[in-house]
């Protein structure tokens, strides 16, 4: 069993909850701007929920980038989108503010990690 095919369910799983919970429970207690900032997050995670399927589906990367790529996605999701959820439920940003931006960096290092594989691929 691949163990990110199944944390990739999960995630998915839980982006849709997230999601649902923010079109419906949260519309009319977060202002615009907060609900924006979530639906972000929801957002990301999603796309990056599909992506880490894709790269646990495919054949032409090893193991070992396959558990690079996919690690980076998930801690990069974890901290990209966990902040913003955290921030929308009360933290404090100034406590925090720091965390969204690694998370998007290095879900940034996993696209790229994950270009450089193809390139790899391509030349061999």
């Amino acid at each position: 069993m691949n163990k990110y095919l199944a944390i990739s369910s999960f995630l998915g799983a839980l982006t849709i909850v997230l999601g649902a919970f923010g079109a419906h429970a949260l519309k009319d207690i977060l202002s615009p701007m907060q609900l924006t900032s979530f639906e972000t997050a929801v957002r990301y995670q999603m796309y990056h929920v599909i992506v880490l399927l894709f790269v646990n589906v495919y054949t032409g990367f090893s193991e070992k980038n396959k558990k690079s790529i996919s690690n980076l996605f998930i801690i990069g999701m974890v901290l990209f989108s966990g902040s913003i959820y955290a921030i929308t439920f009360g933290v404090p940003p100034n406590t925090i503010w720091f965390i969204t931006p690694l998370g998007g960096i290095i879900l940034i290092f996993g696209w790229l990690l994950m270009g450089k594989c193809f390139v790899i691929k391509s030349t061999k």
